[in-house]
């Protein structure tokens, strides 16, 4: 394998007593997507802020493309592209100024610039949009601007801090596909998101962490293997306690309530399935494990509010 782009050693980030990082190592492979997921709070976007030398660790170290943040600052920062979680979009001037601007924070020149802005634009599917200003654009618009501003100086490495979050599902899609290309051109992406269709739809790895610790790492698909049995059974619409409890227990490898709702993992649903076919009082679904249910075992069900 090629050497990462990105390496972070042990890192260790505290405020307080709280550890909001804790002796945290990954590395991104050139053209790969590696995810990192993890409840609100769990340490992802201060470990993005790490990589940008935004935020200095109180141990360990961020390596990229074989220089030292924050020592080469500078010289890191020219070969990556960044998508915050909120867009810091300029709303004075148009899509196209916005993305000229941006290049001469990098030294590009105004004439390599104006000459790049068309294809920036017509990669963000703005073409038609280009002397529109941020406040006239939908949002799904706003994140692709903000995407093709991450690109202006023809980055290796993409930083994307949940860049579809409060986008609708055409939206969505469209945001994918034009991260899937950038794949295809051999960049890398290291991404990190709540959607776990997302998360499983473009990342290579998954890295899950939680109280800033990681907890996980592999292929989405290696992760669903190692962690859970294959087979989930829904079942809801009738007493949970007694379904969770009752003889259909017995049928299942792993049982969580959640809500009205109980899961029933299995090495084999047939019995259960059978089971249930004789019960009218209640619905069921059957389906496979996926990264939801890989995200709740290794994370939990209750509700995390971001502080």
């Amino acid at each position: 394998m090629s050497a990462a782009y990105l390496e972070c050693h042990q890192l260790v980030k505290r405020y307080g007593e709280t550890a909001v990082v804790d002796d945290l190592s990954f590395a991104i492979h050139p053209g790969e997507c590696l995810g990192v997921i993890g409840p609100n709070g769990a340490g992802k976007t201060t470990t993005l802020r790490m990589c940008l030398g935004l935020t200095e660790p109180d141990a360990g170290h961020v390596q990229a493309f074989g220089l030292r943040m924050p020592q080469d600052a500078h010289a890191i920062k020219a070969q990556i592209g960044v998508v915050t979680q909120f867009d810091s979009l300029d709303p004075d001037f148009s899509c196209a100024e916005n993305l000229l601007v941006f290049g001469r924070y990098f030294g590009l020149k105004k004439s390599a610039m104006q000459a790049r802005i068309p294809g920036l634009l017509e990669f963000a599917a703005l073409s038609h949009k280009a002397e529109a200003k941020p406040g006239q654009l939908s949002g799904g618009m706003r994140r692709r601007l903000s995407l093709a501003r991450a690109l202006v100086n023809d980055p290796r490495l993409l930083l994307l801090d949940e860049p579809t979050t409060g986008l609708d599902p055409q939206a969505r899609h469209l945001m994918w596909e034009r991260l899937q290309q950038l794949l295809q051109q051999g960049k890398s992406i290291l991404l990190t998101t709540h959607f776990m269709d997302e998360a499983e739809r473009l990342c290579d790895r998954l890295l899950v962490i939680d109280h800033g610790r990681k907890i996980a790492e592999g292929t989405p698909r290696e992760l669903i293997a190692q962690h859970l049995e294959p087979d989930v059974v829904e079942v809801y619409g009738g007493d949970t306690e007694a379904l969770s409890t009752g003889p259909l227990r017995a049928l299942a490898s792993r049982v969580e309530v959640s809500g009205e709702t109980v899961f029933f993992y299995t090495q084999d649903a047939a019995p259960l399935l059978q089971a249930l076919a004789h019960d009218h009082s209640v619905r069921s679904l059957h389906r496979p494990a996926n990264l939801e249910d890989l995200f709740l075992k290794l994370t939990g069900r209750q509700i995390r509010e971001s502080s």
